[in-house]
C-alpha cells in the first residue's frame, strides 16, 4: 500500500511512525517487549494516514487494533433468522444513515488539511460523497499527526472514520496501526486482517504476528512468521517478522532457538538502519535470558554506537548489565 503521506519516507520521525528507532516502551506489549518490533515497519504503513510534512514514527513493528467483533454476522453468512417475520419487521431498528451516525467520537478538526495526506489515500476517498469524503479526511489527518504521541486519540479519530467509511482499506488501516499502538490487540487483529483481504498486501504480517503474542498466542505468530507469503515482505520488514517470531519462542521458553532465528536474520550487515538496530537489541535481550551475559554487552555496545539518536535503552541495559 501507498505511503501515508506525500513524500515521506517516515511518518515522523519514526512514523508517525513508532519504535523504529525508539527507546523500547515496556507496557502494553506481551512479557518480552524485545520481541515486539519497535514499529519501524508499521511507520512505514504509517505514512498512508500521516500528513505530509509531519514527522511519523513508525507503528512498533507489531502493535493496535478495534474490539474483536466477529467480522461476519450469522445474517452475513446467509444463516436464517430464527425470529418470525413479522416481529423482525416491528423489531428491526430503521437503517442508520451515514449522516446520522457522525456525531459519535470525537469531531473532526476544522483545521485537519486534507491535501496533506498521499494522493493514493485521496483517490481512495472520491469514492464517498464530498461531504463524507473531507470528514473522514479529516479524522485521518487527526489520526496520522497523533498516532505516535497520544495513540489512543489517533484510534478514536480513525474509529470515528470507520462509521461512515469502513469499506475502504486506508481506513481500516488506521484503525488497525492505532489500535495496535495502543495495545488493542483484538481489534487490531480484526482490523488489519480485513486490510489484507482488501488489498493483497502482506505487509502488516509482522504487526499480526505480533497481535498474537499480544493475545497470548505465541503458536499462531509463529505460524505467521512462517507463512510462504512471508518471503515476499520487504528486508525491512522481514526483520520485524524475525524479532516478533524470536519473541514468540522467547514466550515458549525456547531462548535457543529465539537466538537462532535472530542470527539467521542477518547480524552482520554494512547498511545499519533502524530495524537492524532492532534485530541488535532483540540479540542482546535475548542473550541476557539465556543468560551469555558478555555476548550481550557486545551487541548492547554495538546498539549504542549505532543509535546515534539513542532511540532505545540500550546504554541503560549496559549500565545494568555492568551493576
Amino acid at each position: 500500500m501507498g505511503a501515508w503521506a506525500d513524500g515521506e519516507e517516515s511518518m515522523t520521525g519514526s512514523g508517525g511512525r513508532p519504535r523504529g528507532g525508539r527507546r523500547p516502551q515496556r507496557t502494553g506489549r506481551p512479557q518480552d517487549q524485545t520481541a515486539k518490533p519497535d514499529n519501524s515497519h508499521s511507520s512505514v504503513h504509517a505514512r498512508r494516514i500521516a500528513p505530509s510534512g509531519t514527522p511519523r514514527r513508525q507503528p512498533t513493528a507489531g502493535r493496535a487494533r478495534s474490539p474483536g467483533e466477529p467480522l461476519h454476522t450469522s445474517s452475513q453468512r446467509g444463516e436464517p433468522s430464527r425470529t418470525p417475520a413479522a416481529q423482525r419487521q416491528s423489531q428491526s431498528p430503521r437503517p442508520q444513515r451515514a449522516a446520522d451516525r457522525v456525531d459519535a467520537g470525537p469531531p473532526p478538526p476544522e483545521d485537519a488539511d486534507v491535501t496533506l495526506l498521499a494522493a493514493d489515500v485521496r483517490a481512495e476517498l472520491r469514492g464517498l460523497t464530498p461531504e463524507n469524503a473531507e470528514r473522514v479526511g479529516r479524522h485521518l489527518v487527526a489520526a496520522g499527526q497523533l498516532l505516535d504521541e497520544d495513540p489512543q486519540r489517533a484510534l478514536e479519530h480513525a474509529r470515528a472514520a470507520r462509521r461512515t467509511a469502513g469499506r475502504l482499506a486506508v481506513v481500516r488501516e488506521a484503525v488497525g496501526l492505532s489500535a495496535y499502538l495502543s495495545g488493542q490487540w483484538q481489534e487490531a487483529l480484526t482490523e488489519l486482517r480485513a486490510v489484507r483481504r482488501m488489498t493483497g498486501d502482506n505487509a502488516h504480517l509482522p504487526l499480526l504476528a505480533d497481535c498474537e503474542r499480544g493475545l497470548g498466542r505465541p503458536d499462531r505468530a509463529l505460524a505467521l512468521a512462517r507463512a510462504p507469503e512471508a518471503a515476499g515482505l520487504a528486508a525491512t520488514e522481514l526483520i520485524e517478522l524475525r524479532i516478533v517470531e524470536a519473541g514468540a519462542r522467547r514466550d515458549l521458553g525456547q531462548l535457543e532457538a529465539a537466538l537462532v532465528v535472530l542470527r539467521d536474520a542477518g547480524l552482520e550487515r554494512d547498511d545499519v538502519d533502524e530495524s537492524v538496530i532492532r534485530l541488535w537489541y532483540a540479540y542482546a535481550e535475548t542473550l541476557v535470558a539465556a543468560d551469555h551475559s558478555d555476548q550481550a554487552r557486545h551487541w548492547f555496545s554495538a546498539v549504542v554506537e549505532a543509535d546515534d539518536d539513542e532511540s532505545t535503552d540500550a546504554a541503560d541495559r549496559l549500565v545494568e548489565l555492568d551493576g
